[in-house]
């Protein structure tokens, strides 16, 4: 399970109330940093967004650089959840891996992965690079345990080449202006694993 950094300074309200609005925080912060990225979003602006003030950001994170490495957590956390849920058998599998290259996880990175979103600027901020590391490892070992490979031989490369090819194929596909071309690549790389 996800575990949280509450501080020490939210102690003035019962734990209940503070982990919910710790919670509120994350997937706040979490959607709207999938949204816009890190620069693209302020303090001020995620506390809105979950009906707080600006006030108690402090008593929750050290620091907007604490929430943004917190927040990749969180989400990865639920994306991990998802996939496990997938583990189950390989028509789910595949079909995790259709869901991630449709146009729906295209046109809502706030719902979507943190790689695509977020993979350019965490490589510049080195406080976001232990969740996304972990993320990643969590990533490659379900493929290479639970993805219907032909051979198991090669499993751990072979998920690490899909993983690529799936986060490649989402960055490109938002980056370009041309629909046809953002729809083929999703479906050029979704029809090699489904």
């Amino acid at each position: 399970m996800f575990k949280s950094k509450i501080t020490a300074n939210t102690m003035r309200y019962p734990a209940a109330e503070t982990a919910e609005k710790h919670t509120r925080i994350l997937e706040q912060a979490s959607k709207l940093f999938l949204e816009r990225g890190f620069d693209g979003v302020s303090l001020s602006e995620i506390m809105k967004s979950t009906g707080l003030t600006h006030g108690p950001f402090y008593n929750h994170f050290a620091s907007k650089e604490a929430l943004m490495a917190e927040s990749l957590g969180f989400s990865s956390h639920n994306a991990l959840a998802v996939l496990n849920a997938a583990q189950r058998s390989p028509e789910e599998m595949r079909a995790y891996v259709a869901d991630y290259l449709s146009t729906q996880h295209r046109d809502d990175p706030g719902k979507g992965c943190m790689l695509p979103a977020l993979g350019g600027e965490i490589s510049r901020e080195p406080g976001t690079r232990a969740a996304v590391t972990a993320h990643v490892k969590g990533i490659i070992g379900k493929f290479a345990e639970s993805f219907p490979w032909s051979a198991k031989r090669n499993a751990r490369r072979n998920a690490m080449r899909m993983l690529c090819a799936m986060v490649g194929a989402q960055v490109l596909a938002r980056a370009v202006d041309d629909g046809e071309l953002s729809d083929e690549l999703l479906a050029v790389v979704r029809s090699e694993f489904t």
